[in-house]
């Protein structure tokens, strides 16, 4: 079995240049970089992961926390993450809180103990357990871990095209489902439909559920009961699944999509583009999102304090159209 010391005698370096490219140090030269890891191919070389724990007290592990695994959403962020993880060298462990803060934090002290490099966190909620360890890089991603920086969408920015979108269809008696308000997901979401509303001068009905299909369908059928004059003629839902639930309680009512009613939803999930109709949602940037998130957990020296908002993209389909 090859040691890191063949790898250097064959690279033609130290071995600590060589455990420096390893390790995903950014600080050697792309040539030499690429020289070590030809060298390390060449010769079949595997890290010792045992050697370099003792060593280190870390490992090439990430840790991962989702809140609900059964989103779809997450499901694909989550593989975007594990992914761009390999790509650098290292596994993701994926912990899953149910959205139940008590969860959350017997999951983060379970990846504590596997001496993680670094900590992924997309919070229950914002009432989130504390990180009492100061050795351990966390990034928040899409939800906010207390006071770790955020990598997410631009949730309010994406709301608001959404709206712009009904509105420059011609739609004027518009509802919003919103997410949960004790997360600031649901709560930007929201602040983002209602803000480009209120600018163009129009009521707005809203009602506050689940990201999930059953919260969808149950208040879309409260919205859609009343006599057809009286009912929206557009409905922006806070997620895809929500939206796709307004999709199943207007088939069942025989409210015929697009032609009667309008429906956007956010984050485009898979599903999103296999409904019919296909469905007109604001896509979240999944891929930038995971690089952006493992970049900034495994940086040397001091992590950017500061947020980074990633811009969605509207993608229309066909749950829209013009009254």
């Amino acid at each position: 079995m090859s040691t890191v010391k063949d790898v250097a005698r064959e690279a033609g370096v130290s071995v600590g240049t060589v455990s420096k490219v390893l390790s995903n140090n950014t600080t050697v030269k792309t040539a030499l970089r690429d020289r070590v890891l030809k060298a390390a191919s060449d010769l079949n070389y595997r890290p010792n992961m045992a050697a370099r724990a003792l060593r280190t007290n870390k490992i090439n592990i990430l840790g991962l926390v989702v809140p609900d695994i059964t989103n779809p959403f997450f499901a694909q962020l989550a593989l975007r993450i594990e992914t761009e993880a390999a790509d650098r060298g290292h596994t993701v462990m994926l912990t899953n809180s149910h959205d139940d803060a008590a969860t959350e934090e017997r999951q983060i002290a379970a990846l504590l103990e596997q001496s993680p490099r670094g900590l992924i966190i997309a919070a229950s909620n914002d009432s989130s357990a504390r990180l009492h360890r100061s050795d351990i890089r966390v990034v928040s991603l899409d939800r906010r871990f207390h006071s770790s920086p955020l990598v997410s969408t631009d949730h309010a920015k994406g709301s608001e095209r959404g709206a712009a979108h009904l509105i420059g269809l011609g739609h004027r008696r518009l509802a919003y489902l919103a997410g949960p308000q004790n997360t600031e997901v649901g709560r930007q979401r929201r602040l983002g439909f209602e803000r480009c509303v209120a600018r163009a001068g129009l009521s707005l009905e809203v009602r506050e559920g689940l990201f999930d299909y059953e919260s969808g369908e149950q208040m879309a059928r409260a919205l859609l009961s009343g006599p057809a004059p009286q009912r929206p003629t557009a409905i922006a839902a806070a997620s895809d699944q929500m939206a796709i639930g307004v999709l199943r309680a207007a088939r069942d009512m025989e409210i015929p999509v697009p032609e009667a009613l309008s429906v956007v939803g956010f984050d485009d999930i898979t599903l999103a583009a296999l409904v019919v109709p296909r469905l007109t949602t604001i896509a979240q940037p999944t891929e930038r999102l995971a690089k952006e998130a493992v970049r900034r957990v495994l940086m040397d020296g001091e992590a950017p304090a500061q947020d980074a908002l990633i811009q969605g993209e509207l993608v229309i389909r066909g749950s829209t159209a013009a009254l």
